[in-house]
Protein backbone atom coordinates (compact mmCIF):
# COMPACT_ATOMS: atom_id res chain seq x y z
CA UNK A 1 0.00 0.00 0.00
CA UNK A 2 2.90 2.27 0.49
CA UNK A 3 4.41 1.33 -2.45
CA UNK A 4 1.78 2.79 -4.09
CA UNK A 5 0.91 5.74 -1.88
CA UNK A 6 4.74 6.72 -3.29
CA UNK A 7 4.02 6.17 -6.74
CA UNK A 8 0.98 8.03 -6.96
CA UNK A 9 2.47 11.08 -5.00
CA UNK A 10 5.62 10.54 -7.46
CA UNK A 11 3.39 10.73 -10.33
CA UNK A 12 1.35 14.05 -9.53
CA UNK A 13 4.39 15.85 -8.41
CA UNK A 14 5.81 14.60 -11.84
CA UNK A 15 2.66 15.97 -13.59
CA UNK A 16 3.00 19.70 -11.81
CA UNK A 17 6.61 20.02 -12.23
CA UNK A 18 7.74 23.67 -12.62
CA UNK A 19 10.76 24.71 -14.60
CA UNK A 20 12.55 27.73 -13.84
CA UNK A 21 11.04 29.05 -16.67
CA UNK A 22 7.21 28.73 -15.99
CA UNK A 23 8.61 31.11 -12.62
CA UNK A 24 9.62 33.73 -15.17
CA UNK A 25 6.69 33.54 -17.38
CA UNK A 26 4.31 33.82 -14.49
CA UNK A 27 5.92 36.54 -13.03
CA UNK A 28 6.33 37.93 -16.27
CA UNK A 29 2.47 37.82 -16.51
CA UNK A 30 2.07 39.02 -12.89
CA UNK A 31 3.73 42.44 -13.99
CA UNK A 32 1.72 42.91 -17.04
CA UNK A 33 -1.48 42.49 -14.93
CA UNK A 34 -0.74 43.88 -11.43
CA UNK A 35 -0.84 40.63 -9.94
CA UNK A 36 0.10 40.53 -6.14
CA UNK A 37 -0.99 37.18 -3.92
CA UNK A 38 -0.07 35.80 -0.63
CA UNK A 39 3.03 33.68 -0.39
CA UNK A 40 0.17 30.31 -0.62
CA UNK A 41 -1.70 32.01 -3.16
CA UNK A 42 1.10 32.49 -5.44
CA UNK A 43 2.03 28.61 -5.22
CA UNK A 44 -1.36 28.02 -5.98
CA UNK A 45 -1.65 30.37 -8.99
CA UNK A 46 1.82 29.36 -9.92
CA UNK A 47 0.82 25.87 -10.78
CA UNK A 48 -2.81 26.80 -12.50
CA UNK A 49 -0.96 29.27 -15.04
CA UNK A 50 1.35 27.07 -15.39
CA UNK A 51 -1.07 24.64 -16.92
CA UNK A 52 -3.14 26.56 -18.10
CA UNK A 53 0.28 27.78 -20.42
CA UNK A 54 0.77 24.52 -21.59
CA UNK A 55 -2.94 23.55 -22.40
CA UNK A 56 -2.65 26.68 -24.45
CA UNK A 57 1.26 25.91 -25.94
CA UNK A 58 -0.19 22.44 -26.79
CA UNK A 59 -2.98 23.92 -28.40
CA UNK A 60 -0.71 26.79 -30.52
CA UNK A 61 1.04 23.64 -31.48
CA UNK A 62 -1.61 22.05 -33.46
CA UNK A 63 -3.55 22.38 -36.72
CA UNK A 64 -6.45 24.74 -35.66
CA UNK A 65 -8.61 27.74 -36.81
CA UNK A 66 -8.02 29.92 -34.29
CA UNK A 67 -5.34 30.52 -31.31
CA UNK A 68 -4.91 30.96 -27.54
CA UNK A 69 -3.29 32.84 -25.77
CA UNK A 70 -2.14 34.17 -22.07
CA UNK A 71 -4.89 37.32 -21.30
CA UNK A 72 -6.29 38.85 -17.70
CA UNK A 73 -7.89 34.87 -16.48
CA UNK A 74 -4.81 32.91 -17.26
CA UNK A 75 -5.18 32.13 -13.39
CA UNK A 76 -8.24 31.01 -12.96
CA UNK A 77 -9.47 27.39 -13.14
CA UNK A 78 -12.53 27.33 -15.73
CA UNK A 79 -14.99 26.26 -12.77
CA UNK A 80 -13.51 29.54 -10.53
CA UNK A 81 -13.91 31.34 -14.35
CA UNK A 82 -17.89 30.24 -14.49
CA UNK A 83 -18.45 31.53 -11.23
CA UNK A 84 -17.00 35.02 -12.07
CA UNK A 85 -17.90 35.83 -15.60
CA UNK A 86 -20.83 33.41 -16.73
CA UNK A 87 -24.33 32.51 -15.47
CA UNK A 88 -24.24 30.66 -12.58
CA UNK A 89 -27.28 28.58 -14.57
CA UNK A 90 -27.77 28.03 -18.28
CA UNK A 91 -30.59 30.05 -19.70
CA UNK A 92 -33.31 28.03 -21.53
CA UNK A 93 -34.49 30.64 -24.29
CA UNK A 94 -38.21 30.51 -24.55
CA UNK A 95 -38.38 32.45 -28.09
CA UNK A 96 -38.39 29.23 -30.48
CA UNK A 97 -40.72 30.96 -33.09
CA UNK A 98 -39.22 34.23 -34.35
CA UNK A 99 -41.16 37.16 -35.60
CA UNK A 100 -38.03 38.48 -38.20
CA UNK A 101 -39.46 39.13 -41.10
CA UNK A 102 -36.07 38.65 -44.07
CA UNK A 103 -35.21 41.44 -46.89
CA UNK A 104 -36.44 40.43 -50.09
CA UNK A 105 -32.66 41.34 -51.58
CA UNK A 106 -29.29 39.47 -51.26
CA UNK A 107 -27.16 39.90 -48.47
CA UNK A 108 -23.62 41.20 -48.86
CA UNK A 109 -20.38 38.77 -48.28
CA UNK A 110 -19.55 40.43 -45.34
CA UNK A 111 -20.50 43.98 -43.03
CA UNK A 112 -18.75 45.48 -40.32
CA UNK A 113 -20.99 47.98 -38.13
CA UNK A 114 -17.75 49.27 -37.14
CA UNK A 115 -16.69 50.56 -40.30
CA UNK A 116 -20.38 52.15 -41.21
CA UNK A 117 -20.45 55.09 -38.94
CA UNK A 118 -20.41 55.87 -35.85
CA UNK A 119 -22.50 52.99 -34.53
CA UNK A 120 -21.43 50.67 -32.26
CA UNK A 121 -19.96 51.83 -28.55
CA UNK A 122 -16.02 50.88 -26.99
CA UNK A 123 -16.00 47.40 -25.56
CA UNK A 124 -16.79 47.57 -21.77
CA UNK A 125 -15.67 45.17 -18.98
CA UNK A 126 -18.57 43.09 -17.07
CA UNK A 127 -15.80 42.25 -13.86
CA UNK A 128 -16.46 39.64 -11.62
CA UNK A 129 -20.39 39.63 -12.38
CA UNK A 130 -22.34 37.40 -14.57
CA UNK A 131 -23.83 40.20 -16.36
CA UNK A 132 -22.83 39.71 -19.70
CA UNK A 133 -26.70 39.80 -20.39
CA UNK A 134 -26.74 43.30 -19.31
CA UNK A 135 -23.75 44.51 -21.85
CA UNK A 136 -25.08 42.65 -24.92
CA UNK A 137 -28.51 44.49 -24.42
CA UNK A 138 -26.97 47.42 -23.76
CA UNK A 139 -24.85 47.43 -27.26
CA UNK A 140 -27.29 46.42 -29.35
CA UNK A 141 -29.63 49.14 -27.79
CA UNK A 142 -26.71 51.80 -28.58
CA UNK A 143 -26.20 50.57 -31.98
CA UNK A 144 -29.79 50.61 -32.37
CA UNK A 145 -30.50 53.68 -31.59
CA UNK A 146 -27.45 55.54 -33.00
CA UNK A 147 -28.40 53.77 -36.72
CA UNK A 148 -31.88 55.08 -35.90
CA UNK A 149 -32.03 57.96 -34.13
CA UNK A 150 -28.07 59.70 -35.11
CA UNK A 151 -26.66 59.48 -31.99
CA UNK A 152 -24.65 56.85 -30.38
CA UNK A 153 -25.45 56.81 -26.38
CA UNK A 154 -23.77 54.65 -23.71
CA UNK A 155 -26.47 53.53 -21.67
CA UNK A 156 -27.01 51.62 -17.91
CA UNK A 157 -25.96 47.83 -17.36
CA UNK A 158 -26.45 48.68 -13.61
CA UNK A 159 -30.09 49.63 -14.45
CA UNK A 160 -30.18 45.99 -16.04
CA UNK A 161 -28.88 44.88 -13.11
CA UNK A 162 -30.73 46.19 -10.56
CA UNK A 163 -34.26 46.55 -12.08
CA UNK A 164 -35.37 43.87 -14.84
CA UNK A 165 -36.21 40.91 -12.20
CA UNK A 166 -39.48 40.62 -12.97
CA UNK A 167 -38.52 39.49 -16.55
CA UNK A 168 -36.80 36.86 -15.94
CA UNK A 169 -33.89 38.25 -15.49
CA UNK A 170 -31.23 37.51 -12.14
CA UNK A 171 -28.95 40.07 -11.85
CA UNK A 172 -25.21 38.88 -11.70
CA UNK A 173 -26.52 35.14 -12.02
CA UNK A 174 -28.12 35.44 -15.64
CA UNK A 175 -30.63 36.64 -18.05
CA UNK A 176 -31.14 37.48 -21.51
CA UNK A 177 -31.19 40.49 -23.92
CA UNK A 178 -34.93 39.71 -25.18
CA UNK A 179 -36.31 39.59 -22.14
CA UNK A 180 -34.29 43.02 -20.92
CA UNK A 181 -35.63 44.58 -24.06
CA UNK A 182 -38.90 43.59 -22.94
CA UNK A 183 -38.29 45.31 -19.48
CA UNK A 184 -37.16 48.34 -21.25
CA UNK A 185 -40.19 48.51 -23.10
CA UNK A 186 -42.64 48.31 -20.65
CA UNK A 187 -40.57 49.96 -18.23
CA UNK A 188 -40.34 53.05 -20.93
CA UNK A 189 -36.46 53.80 -21.13
CA UNK A 190 -33.18 53.02 -19.62
CA UNK A 191 -30.98 55.19 -18.02
CA UNK A 192 -27.45 56.43 -19.57
CA UNK A 193 -24.52 54.83 -17.54
CA UNK A 194 -23.70 57.95 -16.87
CA UNK A 195 -26.69 58.65 -14.71
CA UNK A 196 -26.55 55.08 -13.58
CA UNK A 197 -23.27 53.60 -13.36
CA UNK A 198 -21.97 49.99 -13.31
CA UNK A 199 -20.87 48.38 -10.20
CA UNK A 200 -20.76 44.74 -11.08
CA UNK A 201 -22.69 43.85 -8.13
CA UNK A 202 -26.43 43.97 -7.78
CA UNK A 203 -27.48 46.24 -5.60
CA UNK A 204 -31.59 48.51 -4.97
CA UNK A 205 -33.16 49.53 -8.08
CA UNK A 206 -32.47 53.44 -7.99
CA UNK A 207 -34.07 54.21 -11.73
CA UNK A 208 -35.67 57.32 -12.31
CA UNK A 209 -37.86 57.76 -15.29
CA UNK A 210 -37.08 61.44 -15.83
CA UNK A 211 -33.66 60.29 -16.82
CA UNK A 212 -34.85 57.77 -19.87
CA UNK A 213 -32.39 58.07 -22.75
CA UNK A 214 -33.35 55.53 -24.95
CA UNK A 215 -36.45 53.60 -25.33
CA UNK A 216 -37.82 50.37 -26.87
CA UNK A 217 -40.98 49.85 -29.02
CA UNK A 218 -40.79 46.48 -29.77
CA UNK A 219 -39.02 43.35 -29.33
CA UNK A 220 -37.52 41.15 -32.51
CA UNK A 221 -36.90 37.85 -32.00
CA UNK A 222 -35.10 35.70 -34.48
CA UNK A 223 -36.33 31.99 -35.66
CA UNK A 224 -34.20 30.00 -33.02
CA UNK A 225 -31.22 27.96 -34.84
CA UNK A 226 -31.98 30.15 -37.71
CA UNK A 227 -28.63 31.63 -38.42
CA UNK A 228 -29.77 33.05 -42.43
CA UNK A 229 -32.23 35.07 -40.33
CA UNK A 230 -29.54 36.81 -38.06
CA UNK A 231 -27.08 36.68 -40.81
CA UNK A 232 -30.07 39.01 -42.57
CA UNK A 233 -30.84 41.20 -39.84
CA UNK A 234 -27.05 42.27 -39.25
CA UNK A 235 -26.94 42.91 -43.00
CA UNK A 236 -29.96 45.03 -43.51
CA UNK A 237 -30.76 46.11 -39.97
CA UNK A 238 -28.60 46.20 -36.85
CA UNK A 239 -26.00 44.54 -35.19
CA UNK A 240 -28.30 41.60 -33.15
CA UNK A 241 -27.63 40.30 -29.64
CA UNK A 242 -27.19 36.63 -29.15
CA UNK A 243 -26.37 33.69 -26.31
CA UNK A 244 -24.01 30.51 -27.14
CA UNK A 245 -22.61 28.15 -24.66
CA UNK A 246 -18.57 29.28 -23.34
CA UNK A 247 -16.25 25.98 -22.82
CA UNK A 248 -13.08 26.02 -21.32
CA UNK A 249 -10.87 26.57 -24.66
CA UNK A 250 -12.93 29.75 -25.14
CA UNK A 251 -11.58 31.40 -21.93
CA UNK A 252 -7.69 31.75 -23.66
CA UNK A 253 -9.01 32.53 -26.74
CA UNK A 254 -6.61 34.91 -28.64
CA UNK A 255 -7.48 35.57 -32.43
CA UNK A 256 -8.81 33.67 -35.17
CA UNK A 257 -11.97 31.49 -36.16
CA UNK A 258 -13.49 30.34 -33.01
CA UNK A 259 -14.66 26.54 -33.32
CA UNK A 260 -14.94 23.82 -30.90
CA UNK A 261 -16.09 20.26 -30.30
CA UNK A 262 -16.90 20.56 -26.78
CA UNK A 263 -19.82 22.80 -26.88
CA UNK A 264 -23.50 22.01 -27.46
CA UNK A 265 -25.86 23.26 -29.79
CA UNK A 266 -28.84 23.46 -28.02
CA UNK A 267 -31.12 26.70 -25.65
CA UNK A 268 -30.48 24.81 -22.51
CA UNK A 269 -26.83 25.26 -22.43
CA UNK A 270 -26.08 29.07 -23.91
CA UNK A 271 -24.00 30.37 -20.96
CA UNK A 272 -22.84 33.95 -22.66
CA UNK A 273 -24.37 36.88 -24.24
CA UNK A 274 -22.63 38.94 -26.75
CA UNK A 275 -23.50 41.14 -29.67
CA UNK A 276 -22.82 40.44 -33.39
CA UNK A 277 -21.98 43.55 -35.22
CA UNK A 278 -20.75 41.75 -38.20
CA UNK A 279 -19.93 38.73 -40.58
CA UNK A 280 -17.33 37.94 -43.21
CA UNK A 281 -15.21 34.93 -44.13
CA UNK A 282 -11.35 33.66 -43.95
CA UNK A 283 -9.24 31.42 -45.56
CA UNK A 284 -12.86 29.60 -46.44
CA UNK A 285 -13.83 29.57 -43.40
CA UNK A 286 -17.06 31.95 -42.59
CA UNK A 287 -17.27 33.98 -39.23
CA UNK A 288 -19.51 36.43 -37.28
CA UNK A 289 -17.72 39.35 -36.13
CA UNK A 290 -18.65 39.13 -31.88
CA UNK A 291 -18.13 42.52 -29.64
CA UNK A 292 -17.74 40.81 -25.74
CA UNK A 293 -17.61 42.19 -22.56
CA UNK A 294 -14.26 41.15 -21.03
CA UNK A 295 -12.24 44.32 -21.72
CA UNK A 296 -10.24 45.48 -24.69
CA UNK A 297 -7.35 43.31 -23.10
CA UNK A 298 -8.97 39.76 -24.13
CA UNK A 299 -9.44 38.64 -27.63
CA UNK A 300 -9.16 40.52 -30.45
CA UNK A 301 -9.42 43.94 -28.61
CA UNK A 302 -11.98 43.00 -26.83
CA UNK A 303 -13.67 41.25 -29.75
CA UNK A 304 -13.75 37.78 -32.05
CA UNK A 305 -14.34 35.87 -34.60
CA UNK A 306 -16.82 32.47 -34.24
CA UNK A 307 -17.94 30.04 -37.13
CA UNK A 308 -20.83 31.07 -38.94
CA UNK A 309 -23.59 28.67 -40.41
CA UNK A 310 -22.83 25.63 -38.08
CA UNK A 311 -25.22 27.26 -35.17
CA UNK A 312 -21.54 26.94 -33.53
CA UNK A 313 -22.32 26.66 -29.61
CA UNK A 314 -25.77 27.53 -29.77
CA UNK A 315 -25.72 30.94 -31.33
CA UNK A 316 -28.31 30.86 -33.28
CA UNK A 317 -30.47 29.44 -30.26
CA UNK A 318 -31.56 32.63 -29.15
CA UNK A 319 -30.98 36.07 -30.90
CA UNK A 320 -33.05 39.31 -30.74
CA UNK A 321 -32.63 42.72 -30.85
CA UNK A 322 -34.85 45.79 -30.33
CA UNK A 323 -36.76 48.25 -32.37
CA UNK A 324 -37.15 52.20 -31.74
Amino acid sequence: MKGFLLVALLSTASAFYLREQDEFDFKTWMAQHNKAYSTQEYNERLQIFTENKRRIDKHNAGNHSYTMGLNQFSDMTFAEFKKSFLWSEPQNCSATKGNYLRSNGPNPDSIDWRKKGNYVSPVKNQGGCGSCWTFSTTGCLESVTAINKGKLLLLSEQQLVDCAQDFNNHGCNGGLPSQAFEYIMYNKGLMTEEDYPYTAYEDTCVYKPEKAAAFVKSVVNITAYNEKEMQDAVATRNPVSFAFEVTSDFMSYSEGVYTSTHCHQTTDKVNHAVLAVGYGEENGSPYWIVKNSWGTSWGIDGYFLIERGKNMCGLAACSSFPEV
